[in-house]
């Protein structure tokens, strides 16, 4: 995109607005009206939407690690989603692995660091506490200010084996020390999702809200828990990350009944649910959302700008001459598609979202 790249003819979801967008060396330089606007290189648009880059909250980027891995850009640009944020398949030991992978990649891309400096080399990080080492994290952070935006901790069973909510605990005063949010992975329990909740800070994140096990954040009757209710008011921001095992049709309508609605809209995606699902995409798990009834203008902004808004970078959740171009092209389709929850449960929605293109970083990649 050195020479001037036109996206012709292309409509926001809040007003249908049609208009071009004028591009040159990665940033946008006009916005003229729809068909006006020309250049060596024209993608025409027409009948397409144009939003700001998706940013997807929680995948699994560290493209060598099993099962929970994925290559950069399978999860990022060739699914329409400008930017991805690794949600702690690294700690203080591969850390520099994957901003080696970074450099390599088109996707932009921010991450949380694993509060177990072995990351996700096992899937039970957290049963060792010698292995959350406070000094290596806070290395970590000052090497790579720019990548690290928060702290990840796994809180569930399987993970933290016999040691509770202890790791969650070091993980608050460890993000204290390093003036930056934590993202809390929940499951089953023990430790009670109660004992979780109350440690969790304005900004904090509770990824897999609507998850469908035992430990959930909703009663038997599917109501929200006084601590939930207690959690958002100070502030704590909802992610979905969907994933293989963290996502349920009916925790999901009976939490919109309830009015708990998602911060963000994220998958959870890496190599595995990437190819046989349940997640699939982003626009996979957009599309669940439209089904539960959000509309299309909600889904989007959950996103794009308000995600842009949770990283303190709204430049990344807006469309504006002067700014870097970051932006995703993508369609409505109508038609019948089945959609399957992580419980197994199936839904035929009858529409749905489709990526067709993105600009990051300088390029433009087609879907």
């Amino acid at each position: 995109m050195e020479q001037r790249f036109v996206l012709r003819n292309v409509r926001t979801v809040q007003d249908q607005a049609r208009f071009d967008i004028v591009m040159e060396n990665g940033f946008i330089t006009d916005i003229a009206a729809a068909n006006t606007a020309t250049a060596p290189h024209v993608y025409d648009g027409t009948n397409q939407y144009v939003s700001s880059g998706w940013i997807d909250m929680h995948v699994h980027a560290h493209a060598k690690l099993e099962p929970y891995g994925d290559a950069i850009d399978e999860i990022g640009v060739k699914q329409g989603v400008a930017t991805i944020i690794d949600a702690g398949s690294c700690g203080a030991d591969q850390i520099e692995e994957l901003a080696t992978e970074i450099a390599k990649a088109k996707t932009n891309v921010y991450a949380f660091l694993n509060i177990s400096r072995i990351g996700l080399q096992r899937i039970d990080e957290l049963s060792n506490l010698a292995w959350i080492d406070a000094a290596k994290a806070m290395k970590a952070v000052c090497n790579y200010p720019d990548l690290i935006i928060g702290l990840k901790a796994r809180i569930s069973r399987s993970v933290v084996k016999e040691n509770g909510v202890e790791p969650l605990r070091l993980a608050r005063t460890l993000s204290d020390q390093v003036s930056l949010p934590l993202m809390v992975h929940i499951g089953s329990g023990p430790p009670r999702i109660e004992e979780v909740l109350e440690l969790l800070q304005k900004d904090d994140i509770v990824t897999h809200y609507l998850n469908g096990k035992a430990n959930n954040l909703f009663d038997s009757e599917g109501k929200p828990l006084r601590e939930l209710a207690a959690a958002i008011a100070r502030g704590v921001h909802l992610d979905v990350g969907h994933g293989t095992a963290s996502f349920s049709f009916a925790v999901a309508e009976n939490a919109k009944l309830h009015g708990i609605h998602p911060g963000t809209i994220s998958t959870d995606i890496y190599r595995g649910n990437r190819v046989n699902g349940p997640v699939y995409s982003l626009a996979n798990v957009m599309s669940k959302f439209l089904y539960l009834g959000y509309s299309l203008q909600d889904v989007v902004s959950a996103v794009t700008d308000r995600a842009a808004g949770w990283l303190s970078r709204p430049e990344l959740g807006r469309i504006r001459v002067g700014d870097a171009a970051h932006l995703t092209l993508f369609e409505m389709k109508q038609g019948a598609l089945s959609l399957t929850d992580s419980e197994g449960e199936s839904r035929i929605a009858d529409r749905y979202i489709e990526p067709k293109g993105v600009v990051v970083n300088g390029s433009f990649t087609a879907c």
